[in-house]
């Protein structure tokens, strides 16, 4: 005989609905029964409580970890609920501070950073095939994710651990490296640190002017090193002074690369360079990473989007 240890608050509620538990065929009241205690246990509302509001989890997620000497790297996969071909992967790189703090409590995920675009539009980028991969900053980086450090071989080796844990567990060889704002900065040192390992590079809302943060994109001279194809993605009216649109098309030019320029959207709230202005795409999240995902698919830049 299978014995269950309901909480008090379940057991009251199957009592007050044991008319329904009558009424019903025999099949139908075990379903009831057993969506009334999963979604009544202390578990299921945590969860439900602290990621309702976010569309995201509509779909599964999942944390990914890889313990390394002193120190750990995590990243948040997400996929459709019933893809069966995962072959693509998407890895998210978001803006300052870049560090998410990513972990589970109480059978909890909870994350920093909602609110930034590649982080909060993520569900966008969901097909049968394609899962993606929010990483967050090695543990021993919470404090301070120095784009200095970025730069570094250790980084490059960090990050080159999570992605291949994450193509362990899912199957995919096929990446694509996605920044935004300084996390930019973090996609071309990850990819330029680890050849081979993303087939394809999006920048988006880059930072190009050096800040107190560090130098931005400003220095990079040898695009043409770069190991993989490059995609520029930027709005228009991007107010951030560090992130203006005409030096993307100054980029774009330099590295021979094309550029998706976005339009509208908004109504924008916060700062500048905050991720609900035309910096973070508000408005036009979900186009904006339509067109993404048709150039990693194609590898072509339709005249629509460009300019």
């Amino acid at each position: 005989m299978l014995i269950m240890k309901i909480p008090w608050n379940t057991a009251s509620m199957i009592l007050r609905t044991r008319k329904i538990l009558t009424l019903l065929p025999p099949a139908a009241a075990t379903i009831f029964f057993a969506l009334l205690v999963t979604f009544t246990s202390p578990s299921a509302r945590a969860q439900s409580g602290a990621n309702a509001s976010d569309p995201n989890f509509e779909h599964p997620n999942r944390i990914i970890t890889v313990h390394l000497e002193g120190r750990s790297i995590s990243g948040l996969a997400s996929h459709l609920k019933d893809a069966k071909s995962l072959r693509r992967g998407v890895v998210l790189f978001p803006g300052y501070p870049g560090i998410i703090r990513l972990r589970e409590e109480d059978g909890v995920i909870r994350f920093e950073q909602r609110g930034n675009f590649l982080v909060r539009s993520r569900r966008h980028w969901l097909d049968d095939e394609t899962v993606t991969l929010v990483a967050d900053a090695p543990t021993d980086q919470w404090i301070a994710f120095g784009q200095r450090f970025r730069e570094t071989p250790r980084y490059g080796a960090d990050l080159a651990a999570l992605v291949n844990e994450a193509s362990r567990i899912y199957g995919v060889q096929d990446w694509t490296f996605v920044g935004t704002s300084e996390g930019s900065v973090t996609a071309y040192h990850a990819s330029r640190l680890n050849p081979g390992l993303a087939r394809r590079i999006i920048l988006t809302a880059s930072v190009f002017l050096p800040s107190r943060g560090g130098p931005g994109l400003y220095g990079v001279s040898d695009w043409g090193k770069l190991p993989a194809p490059l995609l520029w993605v930027h709005h228009e009216d991007d107010p951030c002074p560090y992130t203006a649109y005409r030096i993307a098309r100054e980029f774009a030019a330099k590295s021979a690369s094309p550029l998706i320029t976005m339009h509208g959207g908004g109504p924008g709230s916060g700062d500048a360079c905050e991720a609900r202005t035309a910096h973070g795409f508000a408005g036009v999240e979900e186009e904006t990473i339509v067109a993404m995902r048709a150039w990693v698919r194609t590898g072509v830049v339709t005249a629509q989007e460009g300019k």
